[in-house]
């Protein structure tokens, strides 16, 4: 899951700024309760999230994925003073995990969890457009969530989008799959709409940051 080696990774760790508490129990209760822990967005890729949540200082997040709240967290970190954070999730079992954890932070006001199908919600959501977009969900529905999004983002919106690099398996033709061919595709569509700016960061499993022009 991580670009470039081990002690690399280590490194750029050690030289970022620490997380909080409730972020650590978080990793380690996800570790210790779950059978796909390497889903969680985890030190460094959280940070970088914080840090870009925090410049953009948006009013709307929308998260499109929950698991364990790792991310979640992060992103409302950098929330304006009267913003909120949606944040869907289809497996309601991971629900209690997630009030457990978000009860103890000082953000837990600010968050908003919907146990719902993305593109259901997507296709309903009649509101106010989303400042920042975190896309961390099924893979195979990426483009489909990018469309829907035009209509629901505004200028200076941001779309981060994660695992765009698939452990490599975008680089490999062989690899035909729903979600490494849906992954090639949000990539070529986000590279080519005039009305996105947007750069690949191999951090982890790839990072696609776009900007609404």
């Amino acid at each position: 899951m991580n670009s470039g080696s081990e002690e690399i990774h280590k490194y750029c760790e050690e030289h970022t700024s620490p997380a909080s508490q409730v972020l650590k129990d978080i990793e380690r209760a996800t570790h210790l309760q779950t059978t796909q822990p390497r889903m969680l967005s985890g030190h460094l890729q959280g940070r970088f999230l914080s840090l870009l949540s925090s410049l953009q200082r948006p009013q709307r997040i929308l998260e499109i994925g929950t698991f364990t709240g790792y991310a979640t967290l992060c992103l409302a970190e950098g929330l304006a003073e009267k913003g909120e954070i949606h944040t869907l999730e289809v497996n309601e079992e991971l629900k209690p995990m997630l009030e457990e954890y978000w009860s103890s932070s000082a953000l837990k006001e600010k968050i908003h969890l919907h146990i719902t199908d993305a593109l259901v919600y997507l296709k309903q959501y009649q509101g106010k457009p989303w400042d920042l977009v975190f896309l961390d969900a099924a893979k195979q529905d990426y483009p489909d969530y990018f469309e829907l999004l035009q209509a629901q983002t505004r200028k200076g919106s941001m779309i981060i989008a994660d695992n765009v690099l698939w452990s490599g398996k975008v680089l490999d033709e062989k690899q035909t799959d729903k979600s490494t061919s849906a992954l090639r595709k949000y990539a070529e569509k986000v590279q080519s709409h005039e009305d996105w700016e947007n750069v690949m960061i191999p951090l982890r499993d790839g990072l696609l940051v776009a900007r609404k022009k």
